[in-house]
């Protein structure tokens, strides 16, 4: 206890001043959360069968301080707006494949519709983490530049949490959420669009008041707000989806994928790529496994 006691000091000192020196926090803003790291690092030191079985707490805290600072400082110098974008489409990525539509043929933007949902859900689960974690104020939200950094380099790692599940196995925790998530997708609703963005039925004004078309009309009036976002974060999604296939030599699936964007047709995907329906079946299951 005591050599943990001595190196969350040296810890705290090594933030503060990095904070100080590469931010433009106040000092109280800096001191703050310094202090919260280091009672992160010194909490995950304490509990750790493996770190204190290692002999090297000291350098495991030593580890995870400069690990969370640098991830604090990259959020930071990204700034607001990029920060976000970065965040959300690193999380993205990750749970690309295991957030499905309830519909058997579905949209890539439907996918990335889902994504948006429940990306929002998590982040909110992130905060109230953070917020239990670091015994901070249930309505505590971050304010200045420096404490949105803290928030979203913890809901990166908090995301990334590895947990234990049966046979020795384990997940990361924003999965097993993605997995939780998609399988409570509702079946498919029928609605006519043009009657939800009207606002008009050809039956009786009672339709309207159909649950499912008002939710309708909510979502597209409120995606419309957002159109600007959601198409940079599509270009960035799409962006790390291509960089990823093509790191692993994927450049079919990448080609693929690229033809699936442009909603064409099997038939049409087939005729570009020089593909027989079979060839077509077995790349579009490939392009699924990744």
């Amino acid at each position: 206890m005591v050599e943990i006691c001595q190196v969350s000091e040296e810890n705290l000192k090594l933030l503060l001043d990095e904070f100080q020196q590469s931010t433009r926090a106040s000092r109280q803003n800096c001191q703050s959360v310094a202090e919260r790291i280091k009672q992160e690092v010194e909490r995950i030191c304490i509990e750790s069968k493996r770190i204190q079985a290692s002999g090297e707490i000291s350098k495991w805290a030593k580890n995870l301080a400069q690990h969370r600072l640098r991830q604090c400082l990259h959020y930071y110098k990204l700034g607001s707006r990029e920060g976000r974008i970065h965040l959300h489409s690193s999380l993205s990525a990750i749970v690309y494949r295991y957030i499905t539509p309830p519909q058997i043929q579905s949209s890539y933007q439907a996918r990335l519709n889902l994504i948006e949902d429940f990306l929002q859900q998590f982040y909110l689960e992130a905060l109230n983490a953070f917020r239990r974690e670091t015994e901070l104020p249930i309505m505590y939200t971050p304010h200045t530049l420096l404490e949105l950094a803290e928030y979203m380099a913890f809901t990166e790692r908090y995301g990334k949490r590895r947990i234990p599940l049966s046979g020795g196995r384990s997940q990361q925790l924003i999965i097993l959420r993605a997995q939780t998530f998609s399988h409570q997708q509702p079946k498919e609703t029928s609605v006519d669009i043009d009657q939800a963005a009207e606002g008009t039925t050809s039956d009786s004004d009672k339709t309207w008041n159909d649950g499912s078309i008002q939710q309708v009309r909510e979502a597209m009036a409120a995606r419309q707000d957002t159109d600007d976002d959601i198409g940079s974060l599509r270009q960035v999604v799409i962006e790390e989806l291509m960089a990823y296939l093509e790191e692993r030599q994927q450049q079919d699936c990448a080609d693929y994928f690229a033809l699936r964007l442009q909603d064409l047709s099997t038939g049409e995907i087939e005729s570009i790529l020089n593909l027989t329906p079979r060839q077509r079946d077995y790349l579009q299951q490939r392009f699924k496994y990744h």
